[in-house]
């Protein structure tokens, strides 16, 4: 058995803003499969209540990288990485839970899984390359257009816990589904197409989908008795500018490998200003409407400022407001940062995480932040 020694000290060297008094270093032993030991630091400074201590040295996922190439878009990668960090907090919470990249899961097993189930000939002559083949595709048989990739994704993620005060181990995984919203194929003559797949469609796949990769979690020493979070993610299309949104989420409790009741998760993103914000949204539509207006008063010139908002149960949770500016003068920065701030905290409620930052050709030049039930905004311009 494995044992990883584990110090915790008080804060991280890279966080300047932490307290000079550490304390004593806390002696903890971590129990997996081998029989080694490894040095490592769980800090006690977390950025946010929001975010799960890590270990240190960060130790990786063996399906590394893979997340970046089976999704379509960064924006997909970002919130599919973090969000399924948010729909295991309610079980396994920020405050009691260590956060470890999927140790189990490897790259093979990842892309065996996400490929096609093979039939037919398809089938003998895998066997016949690869006696130890396994046909594990979680994705239907290459038949025609009709057949399209459901699941492009599979992501897991562990969280340790405290066995004792000297020894953490394995208290839970979290696995994310990404599913395809539409499907993308080229036809014979190399003609690039593609098909929307609907909701419900998506919905029953992920599902099903879900139910197999639950029974083989099962067979993987280590995971027979840990509860297990699954959650369902609908990935946007290529062309899109905002990230996709998580849908469906299950628990299954320690032991078992059957998925029960699905809860419905409600989120989210809509970008501003465009057609579909204005369609869905139109309170903070013309709220955004309302602020470039603003800016454009400020620089009658000007007109590109961009806004990403993120809903849970139809309600505003996060807005970050990106503004590229060119400007001539740091005083001409300060004056547009203090204009801006105050406009920013008019219109937008104080329990809206807000992030505004501006932009030049020379780069960054400024930030405003908000955290929910912060009274006043961090400003930051930058030197």
């Amino acid at each position: 058995m494995k044992k990883l020694l584990i110090i915790a000290t008080a804060c991280m060297a890279v966080l300047s803003a932490c307290s000079q008094d550490i304390g004593e270093p806390e002696q903890i032993v971590q129990e997996t499969e081998e029989s080694t030991e490894e040095k490592a630091i769980i800090p006690k400074y977390r950025i946010s209540e929001d975010y799960y201590k890590m270990l240190v040295p960060f130790k990786t996922s063996e399906a590394r990288g893979l997340v970046a190439s089976n999704l379509n878009t960064r924006f997909d990668v970002d919130e599919f990485e973090t969000g399924l960090m948010r729909m295991a907090s309610d079980k396994f919470p920020t405050d009691k839970y260590v956060f470890q990249e999927g140790q189990y899961l490897d790259k093979k097993t990842v892309q065996n899984w996400l490929s096609r189930k093979l039939e037919g000939k398809d089938l003998e002559e895998a066997k016949k390359k690869d006696k130890s083949f396994k046909n594990e595709g979680l994705n239907p048989p290459e038949s025609s257009e009709k057949s399209p990739i459901y699941v492009t994704h599979i992501l897991e993620h562990n969280y340790l816990v405290k066995k004792d005060e000297k020894t953490l181990e394995l208290g839970g995984v979290s696995i994310g589904l990404a599913l395809n919203s539409v499907y993308y194929y080229r036809t014979e003559d190399g003609i690039q197409k593609e098909n929307k797949i609907d909701k419900a469609t998506i919905e029953k796949k992920g599902k099903e989908i879900a139910q197999v990769v639950v029974k083989r979690l099962r067979d993987i020493e280590g995971l027979e008795k840990v509860p297990i979070v699954v959650s369902l993610y609908e990935q946007a299309p290529k062309s899109s500018i905002v990230p996709g949104h998580f849908f469906a989420r299950t628990i299954v409790d320690g032991g078992s490998e059957n998925i029960g009741k699905w809860e419905n998760i409600n989120e989210e993103y809509y970008f501003f200003p465009s057609e579909e914000g204005t369609k869905k949204k139109p309170d903070d539509a013309n709220t955004f409407k309302r602020l470039k207006g603003d800016i454009e008063d400020f620089f009658p010139n000007y007109t590109g400022v961009i806004g990403k908002a993120f809903y849970q149960d139809g309600e505003m949770k996060q807005m970050k407001i990106e503004i590229p500016v060119q400007f001539y003068g740091k005083t001409e920065v300060i004056a547009f940062t203090q204009f801006l701030t105050g406009k920013v905290v008019e219109y937008y409620k104080d329990y809206i995480s807000l992030e505004v930052t501006i932009n030049s050709s020379r780069g960054p030049e400024a930030l405003i932040v908000r955290e929910p039930g912060q009274d006043k905004p961090t400003v930051h311009v930058f030197q």
